[in-house]
Formats: C-alpha cells, sequence, structure tokens
C-alpha cells in the first residue's frame, strides 16, 4: 500500500459506478475519492461526490481515474489520462476496437503507469481457488457459460453499447479471460456462431498446449437467476466454479488492494491493461469470424 491516499477520479455514473465503483473507493482506506467527471453534467447532479466540470480540471486533481464508461468513449479518455501519469482503472472490454486497445497499453508503457482492468469475478477469492485448482492440475478442455436476461430488462437494459455488443461485448471478455487463464493462452478461434436475434454465442477455442474449450454466452436469455458455470477436465478429473457470492463491490476492493500495491512496488499487475488487449485480439478474431 502506498503511504499517502491515492486521488482517485470516476469517470462515468451509470449502474456500474453507482453501485461499485463509487462505494468501493469512497470506503476504502487507502483511497481519497476526488470526484466524479460525466459526460452530461446533470448525470452526477444526485451522487454524492464532487462534479469535475472538465476532463482537464479531473486529471489536475487527481492521481488515478476509475473508468466505468463504454468501451468506445474509455479508449481515449484512458490515453489521455495516462498521457497525463495517472494511474488507471480500465473496465472492460478495454476499448471499442483493437487499435483503440493499443493505444491504451503504449500510453501506459510510454507514461510508466499502472493499469488494472475489472474482469471482476477474478478478483473474488472463490474465483481464484479454482483458477488455482486448474493451473495446478492436468487439464485439456473447459466450459463456459453466461447466460442471462440482462438486456431484456433492468438496469443495464438501456446501455446501448451493451445492447449493440451483446453478450460477446459485455460478459465475453470474463469467460474468455477465465478460459483463457485455466488452460493456457488461447491462440485460436476455432469455430463461432451467433444467433443474432436471440444474442447466443457458441465459441471455440484452441490454448497453447493443445486445449479446447468452449464459450457460450446469451444476455437475451429470460433466465433468472443469471446463470454462470465453468468447468475444465482432462486426466486429473473435473473442477468446477458456480460460486457467485462474493459481491461486485468487495471484488472491486480487492481490486484497488492490488493497484495500490502495483503503484507501491512499480510492478504490472497480471490483470492489467496488456491483459485487456489480449482478450480484445481474440474477441476481435470472434467478430471476424462471425462476420
Amino acid at each position: 500500500m502506498t503511504a499517502t491516499p491515492i486521488r482517485v477520479a470516476v469517470v462515468g455514473a451509470g449502474p456500474w459506478a453507482r453501485e461499485t465503483h463509487i462505494p468501493a473507493l469512497s470506503a476504502h482506506p487507502g483511497v481519497e475519492l476526488v470526484g466524479v467527471w460525466t459526460r452530461r453534467p446533470e448525470a452526477a447532479d444526485d451522487l454524492p461526490v464532487p462534479r469535475f466540470e472538465s476532463i482537464e480540471a479531473m486529471l489536475e486533481g487527481c492521481d488515478a481515474v476509475s473508468f466505468a464508461v463504454p468501451p468506445d468513449a474509455q479508449a481515449p479518455l484512458a490515453v489521455a489520462a495516462a498521457d497525463a501519469g495517472k494511474h488507471l482503472i480500465l473496465d472492460k472490454p478495454i476499448a471499442g476496437t483493437v487499435e483503440g486497445a493499443e493505444a491504451i497499453v503504449a500510453a501506459v508503457r510510454a507514461a510508466d503507469v499502472r493499469s488494472i482492468v475489472t474482469f471482476t469475478r477474478r478478483y473474488a477469492p472463490e474465483t481464484r481457488a479454482f483458477v488455482d485448482a486448474a493451473q495446478a492440475g492436468r487439464y485439456a478442455g473447459g466450459l463456459g457459460r453466461w447466460i442471462s436476461g440482462s438486456l431484456l430488462g433492468g438496469r443495464y437494459s438501456s446501455s446501448q453499447w451493451r445492447q449493440d455488443g451483446g453478450a460477446l461485448l459485455d460478459v465475453g471478455p470474463h469467460v474468455i479471460d477465465l478460459l483463457d487463464a485455466t488452460l493456457g493462452s488461447i491462440t485460436k478461434v476455432i469455430d463461432a456462431r451467433v444467433i443474432a436475434d436471440d444474442d447466443l454465442w457458441h465459441l471455440t477455442f484452441g490454448h497453447t498446449g493443445g486445449a479446447t474449450s468452449t464459450a457460450q454466452l446469451s444476455l437475451r436469455v429470460p433466465a433468472r437467476p443469471t446463470v454462470t458455470e465453468f468447468s475444465v477436465h482432462g486426466p486429473d478429473g473435473v473442477v468446477t466454479l458456480t460460486d457467485r457470492t462474493t459481491g461486485s463491490v468487495e471484488c472491486f476492493t480487492t481490486l484497488v488492494d492490488e493497484l495500490l500495491t502495483a503503484i507501491a512496488t512499480s510492478t504490472d499487475h497480471p490483470l492489467d491493461a496488456a491483459r485487456g488487449l489480449h482478450i480484445q485480439r481474440i474477441i476481435a478474431e470472434v467478430h471476424r469470424r462471425v462476420a
């Protein structure tokens, strides 16, 4: 941890910022939440934190920026923040395009700032236990499922970028990242199919070392509660993960803990912008295959 609190600003005032970023940052002893910037000033009027009038004012008044905005908006803002010497908490996917993600990584490296991506479930103890078990054994196949009706109604259904990108863009990064972490780096998109009207994605990946995995995604299936299931199988049996008991604020608090450690030690976090770029390239290849 750093000796004095890190001044963090939030970009965005939607449900994700309100329900996770702001509560976690406000309560964290190593952080001073200095304010929020939004493209539409009125969007932050009811928030219990100060509102910055401009990006320039925000960057002058913080040490790190926590992003809760659409990927296309995040990329140029993240580059500007890194150029200004600010550490980054990035939402996933980290950009709308591979080129945008590459620009973020280049800016982070040039400025020698730290970055971390909100692959939220990766900061939960139950997920880490699953990853540890998978990495310790001999497993050659895997499955990731994330089936939800969140685009059919509710607080995220009005999000245009989620409606446009569907499950691949919203929850796909979580699933792809976890399969990649447990079975080895994804080196090939073997197959990619989508029933666009129903947002049903079926993806098959090849991993370094020869493992294969399948991902099944949708945000337009009326499933309540959301179905999330991950498993790996092979000579050492089967390891599964269905537990989602750790809440998003607790996961985000762990993320902040680890960002502060990365800042204090000048070391890169495993789930940094470069990791986000790796996942972005896989998503782009999926898009290419289904186009």
